[in-house]
């Protein structure tokens, strides 16, 4: 409850009883908005002027809904109440009727709550339209957005990023030997594996079949290439399959931008693919960078 004045108090608490709810008096000040995130109403005692602005705060929140608003106010002025009304609050004239404030609380709880359930609805939607089926981590068409969205703030920032395209080596024949059950099994296991070996920032997606790739922003070559030979080494330990019975081995392609050869998100994606397929092609379970692309930086008294 926000009342600067402090005299309504007592009034809520005979009305509402303590039994049912706890209420908490503050006055107007910055603590509003951080406190009614906490909370499932905020009532507003307006006196004779409702504080416009503040109820733009409290109902105009981007992102989940916040608490509904429940202005007191007397019936005049009448421009108060209905600029109350029009920004989206519930407006209860003062002095009140004590069962019909009980009905507006508990109505103004209920919508809340509704809304707070959807809202938590569309979020989980969110995230499974974002997510493998299978493996738990994220998918294909949310691997592209966020290249591309992090290429941009790359460019647009000068910051380092890297692209890690990662195969799973002669991964058919763990399903011809030990059938598909077991191949996704595997699949699982290696997904949780790959996000244990890199960090909270990375982005690891399922790039298709028994492909993955992982995203790392403000990362250069040679920290990428470290991450790489990480996630090479921890999968070649990993005992995997009923039993753990089974071994696998990856093969891991590398690129990066900023380099004179990667001058989109598709020609990361292209140049990282390139080297994946040079590691395949060398004898698997290893790192290849793309060939255009040196280790490290040349030494500037080299090119003098």
């Amino acid at each position: 409850m926000v009342d600067e004045a402090e005299s309504t108090l007592a009034r809520l608490a005979r009305a509402l009883g303590p039994e049912d709810y706890c209420l908490r008096l503050i006055s107007p000040g910055p603590e509003v908005g951080r406190l009614a995130r906490e909370v499932d109403l905020v009532v507003w005692v307006g006196g004779r002027q409702v504080a416009g602005d503040w109820l733009d705060k409290l109902l105009g929140q981007e992102g989940p809904p916040g608490p509904p608003v429940m202005v007191l106010t007397p019936r005049e002025p009448r421009e108060s109440w209905l600029e109350a009304l029009t920004r989206g609050a519930e407006v209860m004239f003062d002095p009140w009727d004590v069962e019909e404030l009980r009905a507006r609380v508990a109505r103004c709880l209920k919508v809340h709550a509704r809304f707070s359930q959807l809202s938590n609805q569309v979020g989980e939607l969110q995230r499974l339209s974002s997510t493998d089926g299978l493996t738990g981590v994220h998918n294909h068409r949310h691997f592209q957005e966020r290249l591309r969205e992090e290429f941009r703030r790359a460019q647009r920032y000068d910051d380092p990023l890297s692209l890690i395209l990662m195969d799973l080596d002669h991964f058919k024949q763990v399903n011809d030997r030990h059938g598909h059950t077991t191949g996704d099994g595997v699949l699982r296991e290696v997904a949780a594996a790959l996000q244990q070996s890199v960090r909270e920032t990375d982005l690891v997606a399922r790039y298709g079949g028994e492909e993955f790739a992982v995203l790392l922003p403000r990362t250069h070559l040679t920290g990428a290439l470290t991450v790489a030979e990480r996630v090479r080494k921890d999968l070649a330990t990993l005992q995997v399959g009923p039993q753990g019975s089974l071994r696998v081995t990856a093969s891991l392609g590398l690129s990066s931008f900023p380099h004179r050869t990667v001058l989109s998100p598709e020609q990361l994606l292209l140049t990282a693919d390139e080297a994946l397929y040079r590691a395949k092609a060398e004898g698997r379970d290893r790192v290849c960078l793309h060939s255009q692309m040196p280790l490290l930086p040349p030494n500037p008294s080299q090119s003098e």
